[in-house]
């Protein structure tokens, strides 16, 4: 089945749920929130909505990412945490975040957690070593895990997702993923100027087509295409009616 939708709630989440099957929540990535609150949600949408949710930064990012401001954290807190979360080290502290990640799933019958690592998070001895003895050690309770890499050799990275059948995250109007399991999870951002992405690219028709080759050739139970850039409600719209025809 392939599922389309957004990179966070446009909109709303009720109204959004009466135009797509699928979100991506990106706001579990900077603030755990309550489960009260992610019960809440789950409750605005239809039975048959699908939720994916961001990993915690305190699983991804060390504490020198500016995205710990939003965190919900004292300073105090932060400066405490240094040196033990982030990069997939395998510590008390991220397996802790982990788990909670993890709880927010079960709340929202999430079938998708995306683990998103920076780009400073680089293909070296230390950080190979930490993803596999991460993802040796964590429990996942039947959520399927996608994991973005930044930087990394596609042999490197495809390595790493074949391993723990992990669902390899690229653009693929960039490149396909190396390793195809089961589920596929595929995100667009724009267009890219370089190293920098356009969040403000507006894909055009011949781009979505494209789009559509790519992602039915691809053989896999599930598959996710999320957009990311700033026009993602219209573009998510637009790709759905392609695949209808």
């Amino acid at each position: 089945m392939i599922y389309v939708g957004c990179c966070g709630i446009p909109g709303g989440l009720k109204k959004y749920a009466e135009e797509f099957k699928v979100v991506e929540i990106n706001r579990t990535f900077y603030k755990l929130p309550k489960i009260e609150t992610v019960e809440k949600w789950r409750s605005l949408v239809p039975k048959d909505f699908t939720f994916c949710v961001k990993c915690f930064q305190g699983v991804t990012h060390t504490v020198k990412s500016p995205t710990w401001r939003k965190s919900g954290f004292k300073t105090e807190e932060i400066e405490r945490l240094e040196g033990k979360v982030g990069y997939l080290k395998p510590t008390k502290e991220v397996f802790e975040f982990w788990n909670k990640t993890l709880s927010v799933c079960k709340a929202l019958k999430a079938k998708v957690c995306l683990i998103q690592l920076p780009s400073s998070f680089k293909e070296n001895e230390e950080n190979v070593k930490n993803a596999i003895e991460f993802f040796s050690k964590i429990k996942t309770n039947d959520v399927r895990i996608a994991l973005e890499l930044r930087g990394w050799s596609e042999e490197g990275f495809s390595s790493i997702c074949e391993k723990f059948d992990l669902a390899e995250v690229v653009d693929p109007l960039v490149r396909l993923p190396g390793y195809v399991g089961s589920v596929v999870y595929l995100r667009l951002h724009g267009s890219y100027e370089g190293n920098r992405i356009n969040y403000k690219h507006k894909y055009s028709l011949e781009e979505l087509k494209e789009l559509r080759n790519k992602v039915t050739s691809l053989k896999a139970e599930d598959i996710y295409v999320m957009f990311n850039n700033i026009f993602m409600k219209d573009d998510a719209k637009q790709f759905l009616n392609l695949l209808q025809k």
